[in-house]
């Protein structure tokens, strides 16, 4: 008789610019490939852009093997800000361990602080096959979200 391999502590922390090649990997399994220096760019000026965003990252032994970005939305139509998940992955590899657990679990706390009464996941058609995760820790289809490309305006003129 086998015995399972020891739960690994799981250490959730917000993401750096040395984040970048991991964080790279997990968004081109996302369907959003990008270089380190662009990755890099983009959380910077996230970070600076929006003081209530986070991005938050879950660490085994030293190595990034998820994230989550995290967003707080004023509305009209609520009496709270609505905390949003806008972007979540954990490498193919470590699925099954609960770091996406770990991760939607810091989430809500962080809304939970800010005082958000509702949480939203974006998550596209491409990747249905996390809808059963999301409604697994009690998310539920709440709607249809729409979108559309805006084109460039040509600068040059």
């Amino acid at each position: 008789m086998s015995t399972p391999p020891p739960r690994r502590s799981v250490r959730i922390r917000d993401a750096t610019p040395a984040d970048a090649t991991r964080l790279t990997s997990l968004l081109a399994a996302l369907g959003y490939p990008a270089d380190p220096d662009t990755v890099t760019a983009r959380l910077e000026w996230l970070l600076a852009a929006d003081p209530t965003a986070r991005v938050i990252v879950a660490e085994v032994d030293g190595t990034v093997h998820g994230f989550a970005t995290l967003h707080a939305t004023p509305t009209l139509h609520r009496p709270t800000i609505v905390g949003r998940i806008t972007g979540i992955a954990v490498a193919e590899s470590s699925r099954q361990l609960g770091i996406g657990q770990h991760l939607v679990d810091a989430a809500e706390e962080h809304f939970r602080t800010l005082g958000a009464h509702r949480i939203e996941v974006t998550s596209g058609p491409t990747h249905a096959p996390a809808y059963d995760f999301y409604r697994h820790l009690g998310y539920e289809d709440a709607g249809v979200r729409f979108a559309k490309p805006l084109p460039r305006r040509d600068t040059t003129a």
